[in-house]
């Protein structure tokens, strides 16, 4: 198969399967998030011992536990995506996946922020004016729910600082979430046996088919990490930029349509904002990288 062609296979079904877990996570219920977390966790690292075994990338793990510095950002990184992920779960269990759509809507928004806040990037006129549309969409839904959109926000902001620390890493995908999981295993384990000790858990007590779905959740977690991983080395940023929108996309559908979450018309306002301004993002990107192509000097 043409590589171009499986790039942009891998990309549609990372973020196809990323759109679908709103649908995974509701069907483990009666376990709470702190449950669901926990378990995510322990199974994601399993999985991936068993994945760095079959492909033999030990070695690549011990030089990495000798690298103080990337053991760091690997603690910072675990702990940015564990909170995104206790929180995408209490989204999907209270019922409010619209908001976690929200969420992954505007992270590019944010990212291009932490970018001129922290890289000291420099925007182009229609850039600031998406960051100023996603600010008021931000204060559009503020007014629609009565509250600032909590869940949608604190889903953007850790998982763009998420991805500005594993850029920083540059780690394989399998290595990074192995280590990520590790550093989160210890805690996890511990809440595992707190609830335990507790009181009644879910895991093992619903059913055979319950018990398979939670232990799942490992493997859900990473199938779609590596196929984008495989996306990303075959096609270009900018359609990835693009590909990204399907997975919210879809979350937003399922929120709607199968879920039957409400959509008052100041809420669909303040969503039509957030994809003018995507719109706008996505366009002078893909303008200025056309622009730059031609530009380019031939190969000699």
């Amino acid at each position: 198969m043409n590589q171009l062609r499986l790039g942009y296979l891998y990309g549609l079904g990372a973020y196809t399967l990323w759109g679908f877990f709103p649908a995974y996570f509701k069907l483990l219920r009666p376990a709470g998030p702190v449950e669901v977390l926990a378990h995510r966790i322990v199974w994601s690292m399993l999985f991936m011992v068993i994945v760095l075994t079959a492909i033999r990338r030990w070695h690549k793990i011990r030089e990495l536990l000798a690298n103080r510095a990337a053991l760091g950002g690997v603690t910072l990184a675990a702990t940015l995506i564990g909170l995104n992920w206790g929180v995408y779960i209490y989204g999907v269990n209270s019922d409010r996946v619209v908001e976690t759509a929200l969420g992954y809507f505007i992270n590019p928004l944010v990212i291009i922020v932490l970018g001129v806040v922290l890289l000291q990037e420099r925007l182009r006129p229609w850039q600031w004016g998406a960051v100023a549309m996603g600010a008021v969409a931000v204060l559009v839904l503020t007014v629609d729910y009565g509250r600032p959109p909590w869940i949608a926000l604190v889903l953007a902001v850790t998982f763009g600082f998420y991805g500005l620390v594993k850029k920083r890493l540059a780690l394989p995908p399998t290595d990074g979430l192995l280590a990520e999981s590790a550093v989160l295993a210890l805690p996890a384990l511990a809440t595992i046996g707190f609830l335990a000790a507790s009181g009644p858990v879910s895991f093992g007590q619903v059913s055979p088919l319950h018990t398979f779905l939670v232990v799942g959740t490992g493997v859900i977690t990473a199938i779609p990490l590596l196929f984008f991983a495989g996306a990303a080395n075959r096609i270009p940023m900018v359609a990835l930029g693009m590909l990204q929108y399907v997975g919210p996309t879809i979350q937003l559908m399922l929120a709607v349509f199968a879920f039957h979450e409400p959509m008052p018309p100041v809420r669909v306002i303040g969503f039509g904002i957030v994809w003018l301004a995507l719109i706008i993002f996505t366009w002078d990107g893909l303008y200025h990288a056309r622009r730059n192509a031609r530009l380019a000097p031939a190969p000699a």
